[in-house]
């Protein structure tokens, strides 16, 4: 199983980015998918997750309204859209999915925002 999240970089606050999360290695279509961060300093947060066929989503309350998950199984990608970003959501952002009963994780992409 091998994870592979870009799309990071340093925006101003309002802009927008786009993440991408490559799997490999297994039946992506076959499993959810979730999205965490982890700022400096603070523990990992859950940010969105999406059911494994796409029709089920779910996010923490600080982002709902800016962000959405979605998931293109044809291309073993899953996406994390994020509109109007803040500084607070400056950290460092992580694919993950659980593959029989273990948990594997992406090395993860930084998102800096900053005026």
């Amino acid at each position: 199983v091998q994870l592979v999240e870009s799309g990071g970089g340093v925006v101003q606050p309002g802009e927008s980015l786009r993440l991408s999360c490559a799997a490999s290695g297994f039946t992506c279509s076959s499993y959810a998918m979730t999205w965490f961060r982890q700022a400096p300093g603070k523990e990992r947060e859950l940010v969105a997750v999406i059911s494994n066929s796409g029709g089920a989503t779910n996010y923490a309350d600080s982002v709902k309204g800016r962000f959405t998950i979605s998931r293109d199984n044809t291309k073993n990608t899953v996406y994390l859209q994020m509109n109007s970003l803040k500084p607070e959501d400056t950290a460092v952002y992580y694919c993950t999915t659980v593959v029989s009963r273990s948990p594997y994780w992406g090395q993860g992409t930084q998102v800096t925002v900053s005026s």
